[in-house]
């Protein structure tokens, strides 16, 4: 130890008596040289002495900070638990928001967005910083003054945890900044990466398989799990290291203009950055670098999954700005999706809350990219017959972007002779009633709409909005209490809750004013539209117009529920498939019940009237840019007024375009199919002809 230590570390337990400026020094040594090894561990992947070694170095800088506590310095590496283990972690807003890359997966797609960039920036060379795309948790650090205040994970990037205690157990991340090169700035917030890499990963799994205790799938998932204890003793017993991929705020500013500059100006700091990084000259030089490390990934310190290609100089990616969600001048450029093989289990079916069905292959537990698949989406039908895909067929699981798994293929050579073909379910695996699939569909859905639990969210959420039953109030807290509390099985326990007022007054921060209003807003619904009744039911493919053409045809509820697919054809707006969705769900005797508690409950509305021809009957009308004099919906009404339908899309059909600012393919199309167009003063003096004014 003397040898390895040059004699810089002499034995000091005895005295302690010590002056304060020497326990400092001493303390400021063996922090330094702990910080040495530290990056030569975890940054470098070359330690530079044994693990029995640091430990020693490790152990008498505790020593000496119990016999001092008074004197202990906030960088100390032994500073890693923040007290007792928290109940929760306070949320906090950024002040800079930690958006998310774009992707690219191949070479097209990633010359495809050198031209975007290029394109915006005319006559301008532009570079490129290659870095690795860690794969690890993403976190900001804020440091006042030098000193590390605050880590925050992203979160949704807008709002993320604050887990400053475990972010101050990272061996290699600086607590206090100093530096012989630069000045340090009074504010400065890095962002970077947490990781744990590979070798620590690998010691961690086999330290805690020898104590029969609970080993990770793979580096990242072991480090985000290590950052989010409450406990702050945990994080701190986890091999883990923070690497720093840019600066989000830095007060005063450094002058620095490039984006490798800017992560160079951090090492003085004692920051770690990714042991490949590359300035290229042009696109096709970052493909060359792409295609070296992905040989060389098996050989890096950490786990990748890619790499991160950002504009070099710092004025041009200010230049290029951002889309709503990341970055015109950075991507990520994916690694190709890594393949295993695996047996499938058993085939489920899923409904979702639009009926959907999906087919979710249950498989046996394979490591794919890192990550352990037990389960994977087929997507529907079609996708099974297309692979061909049987209960016990070996298949190739990957996962798409090394996010998502994905069946490739299936290996028929390996099935056995006992394999199941796969069949598209007769009825609901959640509520019994019939499942339809028109021809042409890829989708199947279940039809029991109203009653099936799997849709009752979505079911209730339509059936209460403004242009259906219009109850106002009802809205998604609501919702989800009177579920919570059994009392919303279906759409027609709305009518129902008036029964169960005192359970309702027990609901947090519903007082007797809150639940009079709602029960007010049901009773004055009963009274209703035909057309906005239909509408409520939330029959697939029956939209607003829709639903009026159908009140208009039929004129009362039963003649629309007795009719058949020739029958409901002859309405406008309504096709073959259209009419086969409206008979499917009168067919499903589920809803049909549903639909008569509603009319018990006393919804209603007033005896048709006998249709005269409108002047604009069966037309279809399309609004396209933004209309000034009036809104969309006052224009679509006045339409509909006189017997049009408002269309969303323009055809050979279309009668006539109403263009306001700024219209656009809509537009466009109208002129290459010789469509009328008329603008927003034309129309309205069209309106007042008909009688119709704003």
């Amino acid at each position: 130890m003397k040898e390895i230590l040059g004699g810089i570390i002499r034995p000091f337990y005895g005295d302690i008596f010590m002056e304060k400026s020497k326990v400092v020094a001493q303390m400021r040594q063996l922090i330094q040289l702990l910080a040495k090894h530290n990056h030569a561990y975890y940054v470098m992947d070359e330690p530079s002495i044994e693990d029995s070694e640091y430990d020693q170095l490790f152990h008498q800088l505790k020593a000496l900070e119990q016999q001092y506590p008074e004197w202990v310095q906030s960088d100390s590496p032994t500073n890693k638990v923040g007290g007792k283990a928290l109940t929760k972690f306070e949320t906090i807003t950024h002040t800079v928001p930690m958006l998310s890359l774009g992707n690219v997966f191949n070479q097209e797609e990633l010359f495809a967005f050198a031209r975007r960039v290029e394109e915006r920036l005319p006559n301008k060379k532009v570079q490129y910083d290659v870095e690795l795309k860690f794969d690890g948790l993403a976190i900001s650090l804020w440091y006042e003054n030098g000193v590390l205040v605050r880590g925050v994970t992203r979160g949704d990037g807008e709002t993320g945890e604050v887990i400053t205690q475990n972010v101050k157990t990272i061996r290699n991340l600086p607590k206090v900044l100093s530096s012989d090169k630069v000045s340090v700035p009074s504010l400065l917030e890095v962002r970077g990466e947490v990781l744990m890499p590979k070798a620590g990963f690998e010691k961690l799994n086999a330290e805690n398989e020898a104590k029969g205790e609970k080993t990770f799938a793979n580096p990242r998932n072991a480090a985000a799990g290590s950052l989010r204890q409450l406990d702050p003793n945990i994080a701190a017993s986890r091999p883990l290291a923070f690497y720093a991929y840019g600066i989000a705020q830095c007060e005063p500013a450094n002058e620095i203009t490039t984006m490798s500059g800017s992560l160079q100006w951090l090492t003085n700091f004692g920051f770690a950055i990714g042991e490949r990084h590359f300035i290229c000259d042009n696109i096709q030089e970052v493909q060359e670098k792409y295609e070296q490390i992905n040989q060389e990934r098996p050989n890096l310190s950490v786990e990748i999954d890619g790499m991160v290609i950002k504009v070099d100089d710092l004025k041009q990616q200010q230049q290029l700005g951002f889309l709503s969600r990341e970055p015109r001048w950075a991507t990520a450029y994916k690694f190709p999706a890594v393949a295993a093989l695996t047996i499938v289990e058993n085939i489920d079916w899923q409904v979702g809350r639009t009926g959907t069905l999906t087919p979710v292959a249950r498989l046996n537990p394979v490591a794919v990219g890192g990550v352990t698949v037990s389960n994977v989406t087929l997507h529907n039908i079609g996708e099974i017959h297309r692979l061909d895909v049987r209960i016990g067929d070996t298949v190739s699981v990957y996962r798409s972007g090394d996010v998502i798994p994905k069946v490739e293929k299936v290996w028929p050579e390996f099935r056995p002779d006992d394999a199941i073909e796969v069949h598209l379910p007769e009825q609901c695996p959640v509520c019994s009633s019939p499942v339809v699939m028109p021809e042409g569909e890829a989708l199947a859905r279940c039809s029991g709409g109203l009653y099936c639990s799997a849709q009752r969210i979505e079911a209730i959420r339509h059936f209460v909005s403004r242009k259906a039953m219009d109850i106002e109030g009802l809205g998604d807290r609501w919702v989800e209490s009177l579920l919570h509390l059994n009392l919303l099985k279906d759409v027609s326990d709305i009518y129902h809750l008036h029964e169960h007022r005192d359970e309702l007054l027990g609901l947090e921060k519903m007082g007797e004013k809150s639940v009079q209003n709602l029960l007010d807003a049901i009773e004055n619904s009963k009274k209703t539209t035909l057309a906005s009744f239909i509408y409520a039911l939330g029959i697939r493919g029956v939209g607003e117009t829709t639903a009026r053409m159908l009140a208009n045809t039929f004129q009362t509820f039963e003649a629309l529920r007795l009719a058949d697919i020739e029958a409901l054809k002859k309405t406008p707006d309504v096709g073959e498939i259209t009419a086969e969705w409206i008979e499917d769900f009168f067919k499903a005797t589920h809803n049909l019940e549903v639909v008569e508690r509603l009319l018990a409950a006393g919804i209603h509305w007033d005896a048709p009237i006998a249709p005269t021809r409108q002047p604009l009957n069966g037309e279809s009308w399309v609004l396209t840019g933004t209309l000034e004099q009036m809104t969309r919906d006052q224009a679509t009404a006045m339409l509909q007024t006189l017997g049009a339908r408002v269309s969303g899309s323009v055809s050979s059909k279309t009668k006539c375009v109403v263009a306001g600012a700024k219209a656009g393919s809509k537009l466009e199309k109208a002129a290459k199919l010789d469509i009328p167009v008329m603008d927003e003063t034309a129309f309205l003096a069209l309106m007042a002809d008909y009688g119709l004014t704003l």
